[in-house]
């Protein structure tokens, strides 16, 4: 038995280069349960980390009562992390689920039946839909529904109501990874592979916080680095995370300063001969511009503006160019931070550069955040056309129309698609006054959070919440529906890698709640909507209709589904997209021919100006000959909009712990990582709270130009200059302070600001000072396990307890994995 909320990652299985990672079977059962209790194992995976790891739940009585890793899966080869391990199960179960729908009454939230709630939100749509149309309509949605969901939410929003008006908050998290790739290779979906990890002789994390943000990943990193042939790793993060301790360089550079550091990165490649003149030539369009744009960025430049050492930069530069086999991942340090699209595409930019793309160890991984973001973004539910589609492309657009037997005028295909910060701003001047927001917490997880409370809480807004629990968000909602959750319902999901997961329902919702498949089925019934032909629309009767009518949509389409099913994902491993007549078993790597998809017809994006965000067009795109090869993209390094100040004198920056996932909505209710890292904090260097008279604990106020909150600090291994919090804590009791009376959101202090590209917001890039208030009562509630861990080792050590103690199998043999698993080539 080991305690996993003190040894996050578990035990180690060491493994070398090429070798399969050993199988480590985790699992967990409530207290007095073994396996020989359980009434039946239920295939899922999952849903409370984007890594998405392969899991079966352990079913006793009609109850869940405990999951364990899937040891055939190509993903964690049995493993799970802390949250999929504590949180899953808790997370579904606890007393204050939402067993009835709620409707306003008389200012208050009051409990009703379905057609009540129903009908309201029928009668509020038909009644805009008659009077304003469909621009009048919002849709806000998650990462964290399954791929049917949000295909069947695509096309009532698309199709039936006609709305370009919707988003998710995978626009938080993951809307410059599909951006970037869009730019660079002509299309989202990942080049690499997790396989790459076991393979690489280098790997880079640019802005990933792998430790914590893909704890069962990170695990696979640990064994090949307690194996033989050990990578080396690069890490580029501004705090001591678990992945700086072991890396062999450590960029700790400023927020905000990305683009610096990749282009005196492509520099250094170019000054020193590690480039692939072959496969540039042969493979990408750019390089001449690429040259120039970098030349300035000499590694003494890139220290003076990042912070960090030249010898670090040019050391980097050398691992990266000398290597045969490198793996890069890219997540929110890139994503939400200035120039974020630019930033991920110079990543790209250095496997084009040298030809690492696309082979065994040799890729790029541009994270998700979420565990179903992949399919937000596939199905059209975060505003993209379904399938890869263009919406500037008439044919694809035509596409569609013909699938969904509707006039092509219907599909909003005049302009971009609305992104979900523009969607909020449409909210606060009246023009959306209905929106719709399902599994997701805005109140906490959007930028200037006291802004965003303004526009919920707005007259006007119809607002209709659709969540597991009475979130933040959901007590200014006029309609909330109760949903079903993991475990309750059946669909399918995508990870990172493209690895399609089934997860087949395990137990009955409670009391009324329903799947959030049902309940846009229901709507679009309701609301009549129907094909021109005279046919419903939306007449699935279950998920597996909605998989069929998605695989149709793919035909053809780089995300092809259609050699994929619910019976050839039972009972085995996940299957990684593409997966057809050509590819049977599923595609473990993109490019290894050095072909892309940007071709006119084929392209999802005719690109944009890195540093404007004007779009190129289509006739430019077509004039550009591109026919197939990758753009190599530069851009400008510029500075951050909000830099400090002498009023503001620190950079502040947010991210997310190993025990919490987003707003807590699940992770909270679960006691093991409750008890881990209960409430909010801040974390300051040694340095900077030795200067400001601050000690392990003390309550501290910390202020930005756009809101303050006060919360206790954490004195550890953030870099000096900079303050870090983790933006997963709301307001449980009052949604505008915490439990002792204070605001502690995160994203009080952050600002409406978003990547020209790809709108995502910049979480990372403010300006604060530090205050202190109050000496503290103890430690600050942060743990002491990985990147939170403090300067001052009199801290009490983060431990679980036996309620925190799993059963880990190691097993001698390796998983039958794939037929792609065991070979290089497996690439289209």
């Amino acid at each position: 038995m080991v305690d996993r909320i003190a040894d996050i990652w578990g035990t180690r299985t060491p493994f070398g280069r090429g070798e399969l990672w050993p199988v480590r079977v985790d699992s967990k059962l409530e207290e007095g349960l073994d396996e020989a209790d359980v009434d039946r194992w239920v295939q899922s995976a999952c849903v409370l980390c984007s890594n998405g790891c392969a899991c079966d739940i352990a079913v006793k009585d009609g109850r869940m009562v405990g999951i364990r890793g899937r040891s055939a899966d190509t993903v964690n080869h049995g493993r799970l992390g802390p949250k999929g391990l504590f949180g899953s199960v808790p997370g579904m179960q606890s007393r204050d689920r939402l067993t009835r729908p709620l409707i306003r009454v008389d200012g208050a939230l009051v409990e009703t039946d379905w057609d009540t709630a129903m009908g309201r939100i029928v009668d509020r749509s038909t009644a805009l839909l008659a009077e304003k149309g469909p621009l009048s309509h919002g849709f806000y949605t998650s990462g964290q529904l399954f791929l049917e969901e949000y295909y069947a939410l695509g096309i009532l929003g698309k199709a039936g109501i006609g709305t370009p008006h919707m988003d998710g908050n995978t626009r938080l998290c993951t809307a410059t990874a599909a951006t970037a790739m869009k730019e660079s290779f002509g299309s989202d979906g990942q080049p690499g592979s997790y396989r790459d990890i076991d393979d690489c002789e280098a790997m880079f994390l640019f802005g990933h916080n792998m430790a914590e943000t893909q704890t069962v990943l990170w695990a696979r990193v640990l064994d090949r680095l307690a194996g033989p042939d050990r990578p080396l790793v690069v890490c580029i993060d501004p705090r001591e995370t678990e992945v700086a301790r072991h890396a062999d360089i450590h960029l700790a550079v400023h927020p905000g300063t990305n683009v610096a550091l990749l282009n005196g990165l492509i520099r250094e490649l170019f000054v020193n001969g590690w480039i692939d003149d072959d496969y540039i030539t042969a493979h990408t369009i750019g390089v001449d511009e690429l040259r120039s744009t970098v030349e300035r960025w000499t590694p003494e430049a890139v220290a003076d503006t990042c912070g960090v050492s030249a010898a670090d930069v040019r050391q980097a530069a050398r691992i990266f160019g000398t290597s045969e086999r490198v793996l890069s991942t890219v997540l929110q340090g890139f994503y939400q931070s200035a120039q974020a699209t630019a930033a991920a595409c110079q990543v790209n930019n250095l496997h084009l550069l040298t030809g690492k793309l696309g082979r065994a160890g040799a890729g790029v991984l541009q994270m998700n955040g979420q565990p179903t973001a992949q399919n937000a973004r596939e199905c059209g539910a975060d505003g993209d056309l379904p399938g890869f589609r263009n919406w500037e492309n008439p044919a694809h657009v035509r596409e569609l129309a013909e699938l969904w037997g509707v006039h092509v005028d219907k599909i909003p295909h005049w302009a971009p698609p609305t992104h979900a910060m523009q969607i909020f701003r449409y909210v606060e001047q009246g023009s959306i006054e209905l929106l719709w927001i399902s599994a997701t917490n805005p109140a906490v997880s959007m930028p200037q959070s006291a802004r965003i409370r303004e526009i919920l809480d707005r007259d006007g807004l119809f607002l209709i919440v659709q969540d597991l629990y009475l979130t933040e968000t959901a007590r200014f909602a006029d309609v909330v529906l109760p949903a079903a959750g993991w475990g309750e319902k059946q669909g399918a999901f995508t990870n990172v890698n493209r690895t399609v997961h089934l997860s087949d329902k395990a137990v009955d919702p409670p009391g009324e709640a329903r799947s959030d498949l049902d309940i846009f089925l229901d709507y679009s019934r309701r609301m009549d909507f129907r094909r021109d032909d005279g046919s419903p629309l939306l007449d699935w009767t279950g998920p597996e209709d909605g998989f069929r009518a998605w695989q149709e949509c793919t035909r053809g389409r780089l995300c092809d589904y259609t050699g994929i099913s619910y019976e050839k994902l039972r009972d085995g491993s996940g299957i990684p997209w593409p997966c057809n007549d050509e590819h049977p078993d599923g595609t473990l790597r993109l490019y290894a021919d050095g072909h892309f998809p940007t071709e006119l017809d084929r392209a999802e994006s005719y690109g944009h100006d890195l540093l404007t965000g004007a779009t190129v067009g289509r006739e430019a795109f077509s004039a550009m000959r591109i026919d197939g090869r990758a753009l190599l993209k530069p851009a400008p390094a510029i500075p951050a909009h909000e830099t400090p100040t002498a009023e503001f004198p620190l950079r502040y920056t947010t991210g997310r712990t190993a025990y919490q996932f987003h707003t807590r909505t699940k992770t909270r209710r679960s006691r093991q990582l409750d008890r881990a890292a209960p409430s909010a904090w801040i974390e300051i260097s040694s340095a900077d709270a030795r200067d400001l008279g601050i000690a392990e604990g003390d309550i501290v106020r910390v202020s930005s130009s756009h809101g303050e909150i006060v919360v206790p600090a954490r004195v550890g291994g953030v870099r000096e200059g900079c303050v870090f919090a983790p933006f997963h804590y709301g307001y449980w009791q009052d949604e505008r302070s915490g439990p002792d009376g204070r605001p502690s959101a995160a994203n009080e202090l952050t600002r409406t600001e978003w990547d020209p590209v790809s709108k995502q917001p910049l979480f990372k890039v403010a300006a604060v000072r530090v205050q202190k208030v109050a000496d503290g009562r103890g430690p600050a509630p942060a743990p002491t396990t990985a990147a939170s861990r403090p300067s001052d080792p009199s801290v009490p050590p983060t431990i679980g307890g036996p309620d925190a103690e799993v059963v880990e199998t190691v097993r001698p043999t390796a998983p039958p994995l794939t037929p792609d698993d065991h070979r290089d080539e497996g690439a289209a």
